[in-house]
């Protein structure tokens, strides 16, 4: 009887590389993971997830996770751009008690620059309040977003809201209606980005054409 031809084990891992996985500038290009390839190619279009808490080794923001999408890779680093952010669910069941009220908003924004945004503002009740006061709470919600969205870039809106600067000045308004416990943007979702104009044969000809700044 033949014998079988012992098959070698190909070490798939030995042609695969390390690529450190880099935030988009306005968040300081801080390494949010690492994602391994054997074709840099096969990288762009992957989804990263980390926390406020691992970028800024700020433990107590741990509860909001950023969400990232790589659009190139340049050398061993792998570039993104901020698709999204959403609090942890055992954060959200902490904040829901008995005998109070939450009320939820959902809200479609453009910002300054061109970007459509799914935004989600909550608020939680020190008691649980009347139909009229929720839906008071709910209508300022609304309003303080919208008009924060349309005079933001994209880039200082997603500040805002990582920050808590937003859900801040929703609280300080919103607590004249009816005592507030909390009030978080528990969700953000990029769902269309602006497409990027190209430059005319014009404009083109014109910065070719610019002369160069001498350095003094």
């Amino acid at each position: 009887m033949a014998r079988r031809k012992q098959q070698k084990k190909v070490d798939s891992w030995r042609d695969k590389k390390w690529y450190n996985v880099e935030a988009p500038g306005f968040l300081n290009r801080a390494i949010v993971g690492q994602t391994i390839a054997s074709d840099p190619a096969l990288i762009p279009g992957r989804i990263i997830e980390t926390t406020v808490g691992e970028m800024t080794n700020d433990m107590s923001k741990n509860n909001i996770k950023m969400r990232f999408k790589v659009k190139n890779v340049s050398g061993n680093v792998a570039q993104t751009e901020f698709i999204g952010h959403t609090l942890t669910n055992d954060y959200i069941r902490s904040m829901v008690k008995r005998q109070t009220s939450r009320i939820d908003v959902v809200l479609l924004v453009r910002t300054a620059d061109g970007y459509i945004v799914s935004i989600k503002p909550t608020s939680f009740t020190v008691k649980r309040a009347r139909a009229s006061k929720i839906k008071g709470i709910r209508k300022l919600m609304t309003r303080i977003v919208v008009r924060r969205a349309v005079k933001l870039n994209f880039e200082d809106l997603v500040q805002e809201v990582i920050t808590g600067r937003i859900a801040s000045t929703i609280y300080k308004q919103a607590k004249n209606i009816y005592p507030l416990r909390r009030v978080e943007i528990r969700k953000t979702e990029v769902i269309k980005a602006p497409v990027a104009r190209k430059q005319t044969k014009a404009e083109q000809e014109e910065q070719n054409q610019a002369p160069e700044i001498a350095e003094a």
